[in-house]
Parts: C-alpha cells; sequence; structure tokens
C-alpha cells in the first residue's frame, strides 16, 4: 500500500500532538461522565398476570381461569415458558418472554398479551376481578430505608413516609419511591351474631344502614336569578363516634350501633405482608434510580436528603438505611479501579524492564491514550461503568499494549540496524501494520459470540464484547499514529556500530543463537513435535472433565438471604411467630451488622440478580447484613446450624446473593404431566434419588401438602323452605368470619374501610361454627347445623402448572463447594428408572443453574459460526492463502491445553465467564500466528529459502511475541483474585503462556511439515534484514 500512515505522522507532528491532547480532554471528561451502576442493564422479559375469584377453590380457580388465560397466551407464540399458580381465589400466570428476544421488541410483545388476555375477559367467570398486569419486574431498588418509631402506630408512621416518599422523588437521578410494608387502616365494627340472633336483628340491617347513611348522594341545587345555590345534607361520619352513636331502626325501636357493637379504629387484620427492620415494626422506602443514572451521584443526594429529613422526624421516629447500593457499587468500583492500576503497573514494568527505559516509555505514554479513545467511545455507545465493563477494561489492558510494543519493537530494531527514525517507523507500519490490524481485529472477533448471544445471559454479559473490541481499535490506531510520534520523541539513537563501522546486527547475540538452535531442532524434528502437541492436546481434553463446572459465581455482595416457607395453608400468624423467633436470635449475634424481615412476602428487588419471592401467607424473607466476607460465611454456617436445629417445622434456606440472571435453587428437576397424583408420585421419586447424594440438602417438592378445608354441605330442600340461597350463606359467614366493607370513613386524603364482622370469640373458634345464627327471610334466625352439616377435609392448596401442565419441580441446595453440574450429571443417570415409566406426554426436566447454563451456552455457539466465517474470511484477506489460513486456524484451539492444566492446578470452576475467557483466547493466539506466517512470507520475498525464513522470522518474532503475552499474562493476575472473572483471567492466562511456547515451538514445525520444507539455504547475498 502506498500510502504510508506512520510517516505522515511523522510529517504532521503538530496535528499528531494536538490529537493526542484533545482524547486525552475529552477521556478524561467521558470518564468523569460515565454512568456507574452495579450490574449491566438488563431486561426482565417477565410479566405476570393476576386475576382474583373470591370463594373459588384452588382446583376452580385452575380450571376456569388459568388454563384460559394460559391458553390465549400460547397464541403469541413468543415464550420461552409460562408458568402458574392457582391458590384458593387467586390467579397468577407468569409470561417469559422468548430468549432471544431484543429489549425493544418486548414492550410490543406486552402490549399483545394484555390485548390477548382482554379478547377473552368475557369467558372468565362473572365475578372475577382482574386481570391486572404487572410488567416492571426489573425496577432495583438499590436503597432501602426503613422508617421505624417503637409507640407510634402504623397510621402517623404512613403519614410520615407519605412526606419522605414525596421529598426523596424530588432528588436528582431518582426513579420510583415505593412504601414496603404498609398496613390499611379499618374501622371495624364487631357484632356478636348471638346478641343479634336474641334481639332478633338482622345482620343485612345493620350493614344496609350503615352504608346508605354515609354514601355521598348530590342533593341539587337552587337556580336564582342571580346565583347557583347548591345543597349539602349532613349526616356523614365526621369520627369514629358518629359511627357508635349511630341509630338503627329495628321493629319500630331505635338502637344505637355502639350498644350492640364494638366499634374502633384498628388496621388490616390479618395483617397485610409487612416489614420490620431490627426487631421494629417499619414502613420500608424503596428508591430506585432512573434509566441511565450515575449510582453514586445518586448516592451521593440521598445521603444529603437523609441527613435533611431525619431533622423533620419527631422524637423517637428514625430513619434508617437498610440497603445501600451506591456504597456496594463504589467499594466494587474502588476495587475494580485498584486492580486496573495494579495491571497498569504490572505493564509498565513490563516495557520498562524488557524493552529499556526510553522504549518503555513510548509504550507507557500510549496506555492512556488507547484508554481515553475507549472512553470517549463508551460515552457514545452509552455504555457505563459496571461490574462487566470494569472487567472488561481491565482484561483489555493486558491486550492494548500488544501492538504499541509491537510497533515500537520494530521502530527500534530498525533503528539498531541503522535506520533513520522516519524510515524505521515506515518499515515499522510497511511490516507490521496490517498483519497488526488482522490480529487486532481476530482477537476482537473472538468476543463476537458474546455480541451475537440472544439470551438474557448474553445481554448480561454484552459489554464485554463492546469495550474490548473498542479498546483493541483504539489501540491500532494509536500503534500506527501516535506510537511513531512517540518513538520519534523518546527513542534513543540504537544503531550500534563495530569496530569497522558495520551496523551491528542485534539478532547475533548469544542468547538468540541458542534460541535459533532450539527452533532449528523443532523444524529438523517436525513429526515428533506435532505428536508430542497433538498428544498433550487430547490428553488435556480428557482431563478437561475434572474442571469443576459452574455458571455464574457468588457474589461478594456482604447480604445474606434466609427464607422460611410454612406449609402450603399456614396463617400469617403463625408465619410471623416463627419469623419473630429467628429475629430474636439474630439480635444476639454480634457479627450482624443490620437484618431486616419481611412477612407475608419477599425482599423488593435491592439487587439486580435477586430471585423475588411472590407474597403469600406461608412466607417471609430476612435479610441480613455482614461487615465483610469472613463473617459472612461464619453467619451463614451459624445460621445453618440454627435453622436445622431450632426450626424442623419451617422449610429453611440460607443463601448469598448470585450473579448473573436470577435462578433460585441451583438444583432443580421438574415432572409435568396430565394427573397431579400421578406427577406428584413421580416427584416423590425423583426426590428420594437426589435426597441420595450426599452433597445436596433442603430437598423438597415446591408444592406437595394439602390445605385443611370445612366442607358445608346445605341440605337445599330445608334452605329454600327457610328462604336462605346459597349466595346468602357464604355472604353471611363471610361477614361474620372475615368482615365485609360497608361504607367509606374520609378522613382528609384517605378513604378508610367501615367493616362489619362477628366478635373474636366466634371468628377463631372452628367448633363454634356449626351455632352460627344465620338469618332467614322473616328475619328468625336457626343455626347453621340445621341447615347444613359440616365436613372436614383436604383440598389443593396450590396448583403449579408449566406450559399448561401440572408441574411439581424437586428443589434442592448444593452442600459444601460442590458445583450444581456435576451434581446432575451424577443424578441423571440414576433417574433413568422414573425416566422408563413416564407414561406418554410426561416429562422430566432438569432446571436450576444447569438449564440456564445451558440456554446461555446454547445463545454463545449460535455464534460460532459467525466466528469462524469472520477469522476464515480476515486470516484470507491477510494471507491470502488458503492452506496458510487453514493451518494458522488450526492453532486457535490449542490453548485449551493450558486453560486445563491452570483451571485444574488453581482449582477455579469452568463458568460461563471462563467460556468467553476461553473463545477470547483463540482469537489472541491466532493473532501472534498471523504475525509470524506473515513474516515468513515477508522473508522468502526478501530472498530467503523457505528454512531459512521459518526460522529467521520466528528468532525474528520472538520478542514481540513473549513481551505481548507476558504483558497480557501479567494484567491478568490482579483480576484472577476477582471472584467473578478469576476464572476467566485464569484460564486466558494458562491458554496463552501454552499457546506463546507452541506459536513460537509448533508452529514452525507445523509450517515445515504442511509445505514439506527441505533444510536448503538460499546463498547469502541478500540484504539481511
Amino acid at each position: 500500500m502506498s500510502f504510508n500512515l506512520s510517516e505522515w505522522a511523522l510529517k504532521n507532528r503538530a496535528l499528531v500532538l494536538y490529537a493526542m491532547l484533545l482524547l486525552g480532554v475529552m477521556g478524561a471528561i467521558s470518564y468523569a461522565s460515565l454512568g456507574q451502576s452495579e450490574d449491566p442493564p438488563f431486561t426482565f422479559k417477565l410479566m405476570t398476570i393476576n386475576t382474583q375469584w373470591p370463594g373459588a377453590s384452588a382446583e376452580e380457580v385452575s380450571r376456569q381461569i388459568t388454563e384460559r388465560i394460559e391458553k390465549k397466551l400460547m397464541e403469541t407464540g413468543d415464550f420461552e415458558r409460562i408458568t402458574s399458580y392457582s391458590r384458593p381465589g387467586e390467579s397468577l400466570v407468569m409470561f417469559m418472554a422468548r430468549d432471544e428476544m431484543r429489549s425493544k421488541e418486548i414492550k410490543d410483545l406486552w402490549y399483545q398479551v394484555r390485548k390477548k388476555v382482554g379478547d377473552i375477559r368475557h369467558t372468565l367467570p362473572q365475578d372475577a376481578r382482574g386481570p391486572f398486569f404487572n410488567d416492571e419486574f426489573g425496577t432495583t431498588f438499590g436503597n432501602i430505608y426503613a422508617l421505624t418509631g417503637p409507640g407510634f402506630d402504623y397510621a402517623i408512621m404512613k403519614d410520615y413516609a407519605d412526606r419522605l416518599q414525596l421529598a426523596l422523588q424530588r432528588v436528582d437521578d431518582v426513579g420510583k419511591v415505593e412504601l414496603v410494608g404498609l398496613q390499611d387502616e379499618k374501622i371495624w365494627v364487631e357484632i356478636s351474631n348471638t346478641k343479634l340472633a336474641s334481639l332478633g336483628i338482622p345482620l343485612v340491617t345493620v350493614q344496609q344502614a350503615l352504608q346508605s347513611q354515609n354514601a355521598v348522594a348530590d342533593a341539587g341545587f337552587f337556580e336564582t336569578p342571580s346565583s347557583r345555590v347548591r345543597l349539602r345534607v349532613s349526616g356523614e361520619f365526621t369520627s369514629v363516634e358518629d359511627i357508635r352513636h349511630f341509630p338503627i331502626q329495628v321493629d319500630n325501636r331505635t338502637i344505637k350501633l355502639g350498644d350492640i357493637a364494638s366499634v374502633y379504629r384498628g388496621f388490616s387484620d390479618p395483617p397485610q405482608p409487612r416489614m420490620r427492620f431490627m426487631g421494629e415494626n417499619a414502613i420500608g422506602i424503596a428508591v430506585s434510580m432512573k434509566e441511565g443514572g450515575d449510582i453514586l451521584a445518586l448516592g451521593e443526594n440521598l445521603d444529603q436528603a437523609f441527613r435533611e429529613l431525619q431533622l423533620s422526624l419527631p422524637l423517637g421516629m428514625e430513619l434508617r438505611k437498610v440497603s445501600d447500593q451506591p456504597a456496594a457499587v463504589e467499594a466494587g468500583v474502588g476495587e475494580f479501579v485498584q486492580v486496573l492500576i495494579e495491571a497498569l503497573v504490572i505493564v509498565l514494568l513490563v516495557s520498562f524492564f524488557s524493552l529499556g527505559w526510553r522504549t518503555g516509555m513510548v509504550v507507557a505514554l500510549s496506555i492512556p491514550l488507547v484508554l481515553a479513545m475507549t472512553f470517549v467511545s463508551m460515552k457514545y455507545f452509552d455504555i457505563g461503568l459496571h461490574k462487566i465493563s470494569l472487567g472488561a477494561l481491565v482484561l483489555a489492558l493486558g491486550l492494548m499494549v500488544d501492538d504499541a510494543i509491537i510497533a515500537v519493537e520494530m521502530m527500534a530494531i530498525k533503528m539498531e540496524q541503522g535506520f533513520s527514525r522516519i524510515k524505521a517507523a515506515g518499515f515499522a507500519w510497511k511490516s507490521t501494520a496490517f498483519p497488526m490490524l488482522t490480529g487486532t481485529l481476530i482477537t476482537a472477533a473472538g468476543f463476537l459470540p458474546i455480541a451475537t448471544a440472544q439470551s438474557s445471559t448474553g445481554e448480561y454479559t454484552r459489554s464485554i464484547f463492546q469495550v474490548v473490541t473498542i479498546a483493541l481499535l483504539a489501540s491500532w490506531i494509536t500503534a500506527v499514529v501516535f506510537v511513531p510520534y512517540l518513538g520519534e520523541k523518546l527513542l534513543p539513537n540504537l544503531a550500534k556500530r563495530d569496530a569497522s563501522g558495520d551496523v551491528h546486527d542485534p539478532y547475533q547475540k548469544p542468547f538468540y543463537q541458542r534460541f535459533r538452535n532450539v527452533v532449528e531442532w523443532c523444524v529438523r524434528y517436525r513429526k515428533t513435535v506435532i505428536g508430542l502437541t497433538v498428544g498433550i492436546f487430547v490428553f488435556s481434553l480428557l482431563l478437561f472433565s475434572l474442571v469443576p463446572q459452574q455458571f455464574f459465581p457468588s457474589s461478594s455482595r456482604l447480604e445474606l438471604m434466609v427464607d422460611m416457607k410454612l406449609e402450603e395453608g399456614a396463617s400469617l400468624t403463625a408465619t410471623q411467630e416463627q419469623a419473630l423467633r429467628l429475629e430474636a436470635m439474630l439480635a444476639e449475634n454480634e457479627l450482624i451488622e443490620n437484618y431486616v424481615g419481611y412477612m407475608g412476602s419477599g425482599s423488593p428487588r435491592y439487587y439486580l440478580s435477586l430471585d423475588q419471592k411472590l407474597p403469600a401467607a406461608s412466607v417471609a424473607q430476612f435479610v441480613i447484613l455482614t461487615r465483610n466476607i469472613e463473617e459472612r460465611e461464619q453467619v451463614m454456617d451459624w445460621l445453618e446450624e440454627i435453622l436445622n436445629r431450632d426450626f424442623p417445622m419451617v422449610r429453611t434456606r440460607v443463601a448469598r446473593l448470585e450473579n448473573g440472571p436470577p435462578v433460585g435453587y441451583p438444583l432443580q428437576f421438574r415432572v409435568s404431566g396430565e394427573h397431579i397424583p400421578q406427577v406428584r408420585e413421580l416427584a416423590r421419586r425423583v426426590a428420594e434419588h437426589v435426597r441420595d447424594n450426599p452433597h445436596t440438602q433442603n430437598v423438597h417438592l415446591d408444592w406437595e401438602e394439602p390445605s385443611k378445608v370445612v366442607r358445608l354441605n346445605v341440605d337445599q330442600n330445608r334452605a329454600r323452605t327457610l328462604g336462605i340461597t346459597t349466595a346468602e350463606l357464604s355472604t353471611a359467614l363471610q361477614a361474620s368470619l372475615s368482615g365485609v366493607a360497608v361504607s367509606q370513613y374520609r378522613e382528609d386524603n384517605e378513604l378508610i374501610n367501615v367493616e362489619v364482622r362477628g366478635d373474636s370469640h366466634e371468628r377463631h373458634a372452628l367448633g363454634l361454627l356449626g351455632n352460627l345464627a344465620v338469618q332467614t327471610d322473616s328475619g328468625r334466625s336457626v343455626p347453621l347445623n340445621q341447615i347444613a352439616t359440616l365436613e372436614y377435609g383436604f383440598e389443593e392448596g396450590i396448583i403449579w402448572h408449566r406450559d399448561r401442565l401440572p408441574t411439581v419441580t424437586i428443589l434442592a441446595d448444593v452442600k459444601d463447594d460442590a458445583l450444581p453440574a456435576t451434581l446432575v450429571s451424577q443424578i441423571m443417570p440414576q433417574l433413568e428408572g422414573v425416566r422408563a415409566d413416564l407414561p406418554p406426554g410426561y416429562l422430566l426436566e432438569v432446571g436450576g443453574t444447569v438449564e440456564e447454563s445451558a440456554r446461555g451456552q446454547k445463545s454463545v455457539n449460535a455464534g460460532m459460526p459467525l466466528f469462524i466465517l469472520v477469522v476464515i474470511t480476515l486470516l484470507m484477506l491477510q494471507l491470502r492463502s488458503m492452506p496458510l489460513s487453514l493451518m494458522v486456524f488450526i492453532t486457535a484451539p490449542l490453548g485449551l491445553i493450558g486453560v486445563t492444566f491452570f483451571l485444574l492446578i488453581f482449582q477455579k470452576p469452568f463458568g460461563f465467564v471462563a467460556m468467553l475467557g476461553t473463545i477470547a483466547l483463540a482469537g489472541m493466539i491466532m493473532r501472534n500466528a498471523v504475525i509470524l506466517v506473515d513474516q515468513i512470507g515477508q522473508d522468502m520475498d526478501q530472498g530467503l529459502s523457505t528454512w531459512d525464513a521459518i526460522i529467521e522470522s520466528t528468532v525474528r518474532r520472538f520478542r514481540p511475541i513473549v513481551l505481548t503475552a507476558l504483558t497480557a499474562v501479567l494484567a491478568m493476575i490482579p483480576l484472577s483474585r476477582s471472584v467473578f472473572f478469576g476464572p476467566m483471567a485464569v484460564a486466558i492466562m494458562g491458554g496463552l503462556i501454552v499457546a506463546t511456547a507452541l506459536t513460537l515451538l509448533f508452529l514452525p514445525a507445523l509450517y515445515a511439515a504442511w509445505f514439506r520444507v527441505k533444510e536448503e539455504h538460499a546463498p547469502a547475498t541478500h540484504n539481511e534484514r
């Protein structure tokens, strides 16, 4: 190519200097304004459709509501899975969109789902409420505060929580502010059923009187000649006292409501899901960040608002931090920046020691330039700083100096051989610029499968590809434009002449002589070298099965999650009793920084990868914060011990937070089929096999125990004779037991329900149910057991479906350090017996971590053909020879040798991130091979025989290849300590070390064997380069 960019750069030094300064300033500004968050932007492709049908059993809800909605949703075709549960009176369908759908297509899909379910609304039971849709699952409430105040009731606390909510909503960068654990106020009118019966007052009379008294009705207006005068009728309730003194007319007598009923102000009973912080009732204030915001800036703004709001609270009421994501991010970003600086120092030391002070300085100055260009591009493409992009920056750091090292090394060598600075720079461009660009693009192509991975896992890790590609392209531009300029300014006069005045050839030093002999031996005994390499490669493939497998490692966050689940159908009171017992134990442990309990539901999503619990009376969850990782592990062991010892009747689970998309229990097996008893029977057999494995614990089915039920078998003839209908009977029972809202009491901006129910004694004594007085048409009352017989029994408390089939999931945790993938491979062969007994149409599937990992893996594998096509195309463009391109391509998998040995030596698992590293490694290996093969071609063009060209090129490329590999490997050392990126760093270190040795020893042998090169030496007339 006639145009020489490096020579042009040296002829236009002022422009190059201006560009360097401009980029430096832009880079600094871009870095300061990049959004920071804990996790990359991530779309939750989940929508829930909730429908209520009061009074229906779980089976009726499943048949009449859930199945209809599921059937309609399947018509969209765009689902990964449709799961649902039906509880008495409630149906919840979870629609999970296809993994490969892009984030921007999701909104359209949600519209389709709403439309389709809307189309079948008329086919649902008439008295069903809903369906209600929720598609805002991904909101992460990074900051959660607890408002506590011993002695203050929920009404006063809610009043202050509303004010705080309004104040926080005005803070910069705040997205949503939600209140958690609120208890609705109620005005209870409790009337003894027996008292009403003895006075002959029908309950309906009381309800109707209250309803009609407090209604808001328009009384009209007078239209006078000059103005319009409205009429307002008094009588609406303005205080609880008004309700107490409310007169009720019965058979020509008037009774005050307070004489026959107890009227008082209270809260939901049984309580709604509630939150407790450090052993006190609390209202949670959950704050999320605006999209694209900076979490650290949000943290500072919130801290300032937090300090001001503290002062506005009354004495005894406190606002305390429960979850502080900005602090976690600051620690995480701080740790990564430290890793980045360590890696930077290592790269600089390698450059200075191996290239000398002034040559090393050229490489050192190129790094800030590459980083500046990277930050400018990240700002342009809207890539923020989070744990994935920061890890990618450290990963790129070892690779981004490669081009600079190759360019400056070539310049230095040429100057040693007597070239002028401009000619040396021009020669570096001619001989290395394009092989280097091809190498850079091939390395970037190594990350292509991540970019094309159409899955939630792919979306989570996509910024690795984006950041590394940007950094690599920036490094090539720096190497061909800025390095010649820096080299011209900084390189010393390197030409060494001997006594006769001839230039000294740097490749005749004793070290190079010895290395030349080694390469010559490899080329001569090529079959031995190739045989050995292939042997070691096959051996490493066999060894690879011993490398532990995982999906994503646990998070380094300091929180622990404790889940408590009582039997299906347990009351919230029973759940709270168990949760309060655990709370008392937590209060005594010194290692715990703080703890927060959620009863009747799970924690809000304060961390992206949280596996959220759906509200249920039998569920409680604690989030426990510790001070550091060591203490977290100690607390975890202590919790497992006390939960096993002191809570035998409760299903409990202690878990660290996860990385990557949320999965829940690591081990999951699903049995699906048409008939629930048969599915459950098969599931119990699977559970037995899972329990038999010594590394599993907490093995259970997600639904097995039935709920208690009392069936009232009404004698229809007798009921009709007395003028009692089934609907009236159900309403009367509900009014006596749970309470019926008859009116609303208006206070300021609050609407408080007035509810009528039986007194406490009647509500809690199941044995007295038969004596309950039921009103007849004539106003008389008869005991319930005269018109109905009571039958005690059981029914399904919950029914789970997956893709319309009843599905029982066997869930289990992993003991000690075993990894889910290893356990699944041990358990699956034992399940063959169960699989053989599956009736047609029944399914046994693996779920959990292994399924998610396989989905992620599959989406990455789908990008492999593109990766191969791009790489081979780039090789063809550079080498213009099919055999040469194929030969270079064959070297790509050899890095696996190093990956396997290093992962085994350092006991690191091969997870999703390590797999991405291994794919990227193939690109790094081929890059070195391309540069070496291209050099051999250039040497042959200069007149060297093929034999000499192979050996001389290998000797000449020795220093740049070893140096670039050394910087990449050593720069990975700080990253190898990271929980998330550690396995990837170790895999790349091992792979590169082995691959470098193979490029320098195996590739010359392969080249010689491939082209059947014989030992011939060209006459030494050419100018030795």
